[in-house]
């Protein structure tokens, strides 16, 4: 097969395009954190012990975190196009082998089937956006997928609660992953008919080497950080988290003058690059552990049970969603202000919402503090990632797919592994709340400083164009 020039989609399929690619990414997304809510009722009934569950919560991320760039570089060798589908058929069948688990073992190796399905289709997502929307319509694009990846993960909550708590045919906690089955069909066959063909490069090749030291550099990183806090850190999680970043650094060097690289660290070169990926990432980072602490102190300190608890997420959303939405409209110097803008209204609105409502919740006021920390987390992430995809060539698009999947992956898995270890070893819920949203401040601030590294960089570049 040759190489294949992409082309903007055309005018009379891209809502229909974009839902398809975005209902994929819901139902991976949906699927971390679904199980959460059913896993005491997963436990009674198939008599699971602790280790087993916390695989069947744990073994999905695990797994999607370790396969992300490679499944990625997939996305090049058989076509993004191929690959969603293929990666969407994968985790319905997947889905499928959960709902009807006989066992805890057979339910571990169907959640990590799902991991294997969700990491082939996810980055195609991105990479697709990037290769068939441009200029404003790229912009919008971009905003409708950065509400569906930040809030999946809440939305999972809400959903799994509704589901598991309506026991639905009598069928417990099935329905949970069942669910998945009749919507994956219909996106499965949807995405056949709407979705165009992609580039195809004959040249490209997998670097099995780098495939290797990649899948073991993940392995070591993520599994300590997963399992780390509950077994108390032993010596192992940290030689695991040593020797990990050190297998790390050496894909770096080897991707550096590989033949056929799995991750083409060209996309890292362009001004801006790098810092606007880590404001990224640490915004991300940073919402995944104050939703989990949030949670749980709405649970176990005000007794909120869980579908309220997660219910109680509903006005973040609609900020988050508000701007991600809008924020393309927006004058361009608006547009250019608000990466730096927000993490500083997110560090604004959860530091006062812990400040003023840890004791007492008063939905009247925690109602416009929880808006403004979703719309200032939109306003950090989206502008932010929109602007990474013009600064880096189209050939590296599932480069910047890659990056920009993993990243958050690892930052969620890390912020909640350290600051999720503060929350429980506070004396108290509200302490360890307190303490938590210090800390994810501090972030927030280093965060608002990459960001406005990419800002400046972007003044100069126009200025010179300007010239």
């Amino acid at each position: 097969m040759t190489s294949l020039a992409p082309s903007p989609v055309t005018a009379a399929r891209p809502g229909r395009m974009l839902a398809v690619l975005l209902s994929g990414q819901v139902m991976a997304s949906m699927d971390g954190s679904i199980v959460s809510v059913a896993a005491e009722t997963i436990r009674a009934e198939l008599r699971a012990g602790g280790a087993a569950v916390q695989l069947v919560v744990s073994g999905y991320l695990l797994t999607t975190g370790v396969l992300l760039v490679t499944c990625a570089r997939i996305g090049d060798r058989i076509g993004h196009r191929r690959a969603f589908l293929l990666g969407l058929a994968w985790f319905t069948v997947a889905s499928l082998l959960c709902g009807l688990a006989p066992g805890p073992a057979a339910l571990v190796a169907a959640r990590v089937a799902q991991g294997m399905g969700a990491a082939l289709l996810t980055p195609q997502i991105f990479s697709l956006i990037q290769l068939h929307w441009q200029g404003a319509a790229r912009r919008r694009a971009i905003g409708v997928y950065s509400m569906v990846l930040a809030l999946g993960v809440a939305l999972g909550q809400v959903v799994g609660g509704l589901v598991a708590g309506a026991d639905l045919f009598g069928l417990s906690w099935r329905p949970v992953f069942l669910i998945n089955v009749p919507v994956g069909v219909a996106v499965l066959l949807a995405g056949r008919r709407l979705l165009p063909r992609t580039p195809v490069d004959a040249r490209v090749r997998l670097d099995p080497a780098g495939v290797a030291v990649l899948s073991v550099a993940m392995t070591a990183l993520t599994v300590p950080l997963i399992f780390g806090r509950e077994q108390g850190w032993p010596v192992w999680t940290w030689l695991s988290l040593a020797g990990g970043a050190a297998l790390l650094a050496a894909f770096a060097r080897h991707e550096a003058g590989a033949r056929h690289p799995l991750l083409d660290l060209a996309a890292l070169r362009p001004a801006g690059v790098k810092p606007g990926l880590a404001a990224c990432w640490i915004v991300m980072g940073c919402y995944t552990v104050f939703l989990l602490t949030l949670t749980l102190h709405l649970q176990s300190a005000l007794g909120f049970p869980p579908l309220l608890a997660g219910l109680a997420f509903v006005p973040y959303a609609l900020g988050f969603g508000t701007l991600s939405l809008t924020w393309n409209r927006y004058p361009a110097r608006v547009r250019a202000t608000l990466p730096v803008a927000g993490p500083i209204a997110f560090a604004a609105g959860a530091g006062t919402l812990v400040l003023l409502f840890h004791a007492a919740w008063r939905p009247a006021g925690a109602v416009p503090l929880l808006v403004l920390a979703g719309a200032g987390h939109a306003a950090g992430y989206s502008p932010l990632i929109a602007r990474i995809t013009t600064l880096v060539e189209p050939r590296l698009a599932s480069a910047v797919s890659a990056l920009n999947a993993t990243g958050p992956v690892l930052a969620g898995v890390t912020a909640v592994a350290g600051l999720g270890s503060v929350y429980f070893a506070a004396p108290t819920s509200a302490d360890g709340l307190l303490r938590v949203v210090a800390a994810v401040t501090a972030l927030l601030a280093i965060g608002t400083a990459c960001a406005a590294r990419v800002v400046r960089a972007a003044g100069r570049a126009s200025a010179r164009a300007d010239d």
